[in-house]
């Protein structure tokens, strides 16, 4: 009891008789606790006895003593005022304590979850830019796509054609110069026999071969079903085997007066 009384500060902040009653529950509880010691020394269960049992008797005994503590009434810690106001301060001293590092813990939570919304927030704020520039897009497309008409487009579709025509022209323009270089028209020949006096059984009317290509190529444009073209009189027998044996042109398999372009697609 000696190290009671030099060891707690407390102590001396209370009147004589206040410490007189705290020392003498404390030995009373001391003594009490002593007794109790004694009394589980000598009940401890025998060694001889089962595992079973033990544990049997270890439940009746919680059992009893549970009914026991919901039959005792709480009372005070001591009838002294100035013990009882002492207690209670330091209790309310160390739940206030308790309560600041609560408090603590939870203003630091707030700050993080105040900075995570901050971020989300900018977050949503971005993507809500991003959304509006992809509708504004979006609704320029949809006015331009509005714009191009009918007209429009129709335009554009002869304009197309027109550069195919031309581009077609120019085409047959150096098939023509080509040809004009390289196979001389059917007129030449006729021109040279007359010169050495050769009598010639040729028609003057003979087509040049350009002609004979551009016959074939029209025709097989124009009557895709039927692109066969009738030889006659004007078609220069040289040129027709030339376009044959060199796979240009193919006869009819019924009629071989009949010749039509190569289909090379």
């Amino acid at each position: 009891m000696d190290e009671v009384k030099q060891g707690d500060p407390a102590l001396f902040e209370l009147s004589e008789a206040a410490q007189v009653e705290l020392v003498n529950q404390c030995e009373q509880q001391f003594a009490q606790l002593e007794k109790l010691q004694t009394e589980i020394i000598l009940r401890q269960p025998d060694h001889c006895e089962n595992t079973q049992e033990q544990s049997f008797n270890r439940l009746l005994a919680t059992e009893a003593e549970l009914k026991q503590w919901l039959t005792v009434e709480p009372r005070l810690l001591a009838e002294n005022a100035e013990v009882l106001l002492k207690a209670g301060k330091e209790e309310m001293l160390k739940l206030c304590s308790e309560l600041e590092m609560v408090l603590s813990c939870y203003e630091a939570k707030r700050d993080k979850l105040r900075e995570t919304k901050e971020l989300e927030q900018k977050w949503l704020e971005e993507k809500g830019q991003v959304l509006n520039a992809a509708t504004e897009h979006a609704q320029r497309l949809k006015e331009q796509s509005e714009k191009l008409s009918e007209h429009n487009i129709l335009m554009d579709t002869k304009e197309k054609i027109h550069k195919m025509k031309v581009y077609q022209g120019r085409l047959f323009e150096s098939l023509g110069d080509i040809l004009e270089k390289h196979v001389p028209p059917p007129c030449t020949h006729l021109n040279s026999n007359k010169k050495k006096n050769i009598p010639n059984d040729l028609n003057e009317d003979l087509l040049s071969l350009h002609e004979v290509l551009e016959l074939l190529m029209n025709k097989v444009l124009s009557t895709p079903h039927d692109p066969y073209v009738t030889i006659d009189s004007t078609f220069w027998p040289p040129y027709v085997e030339m376009l044959l044996r060199h796979g240009i042109a193919v006869r009819h398999q019924e009629d071989n007066f009949k010749i039509r372009l190569e289909t090379f697609f």
